[in-house]
């Protein structure tokens, strides 16, 4: 979507296995949130679906929010 300034905005959740099994001898799973701006949301958009590898390259970036009368932290790349 675009915001207020018409910047293309776009979240992508990003999965990433971890390398080692837990104590159940299962992989776990990490899921990233990520923003893209502009050209990177746009194409990613309309080249990547669900279940395709990307690469990512970003900084990462906390925030907090309040949602029903509790306070959220979220951490994205």
């Amino acid at each position: 979507y675009s915001t207020e300034n018409n910047k293309k905005r776009s979240l992508v959740t990003v999965a990433v296995p971890r390398s080692y099994k837990n104590i159940d001898g299962n992989y776990e799973t990490d899921f990233i949130q990520c923003v893209l701006w502009d050209g990177i949301a746009e194409n990613t958009c309309e080249y990547c679906k669900k279940g395709d590898i990307i690469g990512v390259k970003g900084r990462i970036q906390t925030s907090k929010y309040e949602k029903d009368g509790e306070v959220k932290y979220s951490t994205d790349v």
